[in-house]
C-alpha cells in the first residue's frame, strides 16, 4: 500500500518536473531571441544603417499654393485652371510650365 502511494506520488511529481523544465527552457530560449533581436536593432541604428527617407515634405506641411504649383507642374491641371485657382488663393507666384 505504501509503495503504491509512493510510486504514484513520484510519477506525478516527475511529470510536473518535466513540464516545468520544458516551460523554463522555452522561456530562456524566448528571452535569448528577444535579446538578440534588440541587440541587432540597436547596432543597426548605432552604425548608421540608412533609415528610409522622405524626399518630399508631407502634404500637410505644404501650403495650398505649393500644392497648386506642384499639380500644375505635373500636368494634372491646365493653365486656365491653375490661374483661376491661383487668383482665388491670392497668390502672385510666377506661372510654371507643366512637365511634358
Amino acid at each position: 500500500m505504501m509503495n503504491t502511494m509512493i510510486d504514484s506520488m513520484m510519477s506525478g511529481g516527475m511529470g510536473l518536473m518535466m513540464s516545468g523544465m520544458f516551460f523554463g527552457t522555452t522561456l530562456w530560449i524566448l528571452l535569448l531571441v528577444v535579446l538578440i533581436w534588440a541587440l541587432l536593432t540597436w547596432l543597426n541604428r548605432r552604425w548608421g544603417r540608412p533609415q528610409p527617407r522622405q524626399d518630399s515634405p508631407s502634404p500637410a506641411a505644404l501650403s495650398a499654393r505649393e500644392i497648386l504649383s506642384q499639380r500644375y507642374a505635373r500636368g494634372e491641371i491646365d493653365q486656365a485652371t491653375f490661374e483661376r485657382l491661383r487668383e482665388q488663393l491670392g497668390a502672385t507666384s510666377p506661372i510654371l510650365r507643366p512637365a511634358q
